[in-house]
């Protein structure tokens, strides 16, 4: 088991059942991802690239967007938590995840996913 599975298997419920709906949403949307272990979280890679990440802190389970400085569709659902570039989906139970809101944020994330960082 590589440590992004073990990551998401060692998580108490609710938060590893939000986890692995989401995993399997982001790859079937996103063929292309590559899950690695980077910075102590699942996070996801395209052609080396980072793309987004999975993290489960406090009551929440967080869906941050590398490239999120160029995404226009959604916003109004993300949040910046006291960061000043990235921006994640935050989710505190499994049924909060609307995958149609999920699904046209990672087509977007796609489409961008070679800008810059910044804006």
């Amino acid at each position: 088991m590589n440590p992004s599975e073990a990551y998401i298997l060692n998580q108490s419920e609710p938060f590893r059942g939000m986890l692995l709906h989401l995993q399997s949403v982001i790859e079937m949307t996103i063929f292309e991802v590559d899950l690695k272990y980077k910075y102590r979280i699942p996070f996801y890679y395209i052609e080396g690239k980072p793309f987004c990440y999975l993290n489960q802190s406090k009551d929440y389970v967080d869906v941050g967007f590398w490239n999120a400085a160029h995404l226009t569709k959604n916003v109004e659902y993300m949040t910046i938590a006291g960061r000043k570039m990235m921006k994640s989906l935050r989710y505190k139970s499994l049924e909060e995840i609307n995958d149609k809101i999920l699904i046209e944020i990672l087509q977007e994330a796609f489409l961008v996913r070679n800008k810059k960082f910044y804006k």
